[in-house]
């Protein structure tokens, strides 16, 4: 829910998806992504879609280049699993947050339900590859999607990552 006026910083957001939603609630948003690239596109897609008042800035999560303090909220979407040292990232996102402010991160789990589990594993391995090579003709984008997943930490494992990193109410 961004205000008006707010200042937000929207890491590894290359494309814009969740800036787009952000900038048209009337916060201040500022799209970084350590790849430019990637920042081009949206960049152009924000064009296209006469989005506005958008700054975009190449940065790496782990060492961000902002003062500390100048953002009301933090928000990383299917972006913080690529990050090589995620302690260091979480500790930037919170230097960079006023205080009070809001750290925001949504990411791909595995599923800790027992026998479900098991069978989603073997589906992601499996199946979703060759989904990708199907569908977008990129198997080996897709295998790196799932042996992402695989080995980004546990939702308890993650929470206690993000509370070391100085964070107050971490929940899942």
């Amino acid at each position: 829910k961004p205000r008006a006026g707010e200042q937000i910083l929207d890491m590894a957001g290359g494309t814009g998806d969740i800036a787009f939603r952000m900038i048209r609630q009337g916060a201040e948003v500022t799209v970084s992504d350590i790849n430019a690239d990637m920042l081009e596109v949206g960049r152009q897609r924000a064009e296209k879609r006469g989005l506005e008042g958008l700054a975009w800035k190449v940065e790496n999560a782990e060492a961000l280049t902002f003062a500390n303090g100048s953002f009301d909220a933090y928000t990383i979407v299917f972006g913080i699993r690529n990050v090589t040292r995620i302690p260091d990232a979480l500790k930037e996102a919170h230097r960079v947050l006023k205080r009070g402010g809001r750290f925001y991160c949504m990411e791909f789990s595995r599923s800790l339900w027992p026998g479900f589990s098991e069978l989603y594993d073997a589906w992601s391995k499996n199946v979703i590859p060759k989904l990708g090579k199907a569908i977008a003709d990129d198997e080996a984008s897709y295998k790196y999607l799932v042996e992402s997943i695989q080995r980004f930490p546990r939702p308890e494992q993650f929470r206690a990552m993000v509370t070391e990193a100085g964070f107050v109410r971490a929940a899942a």
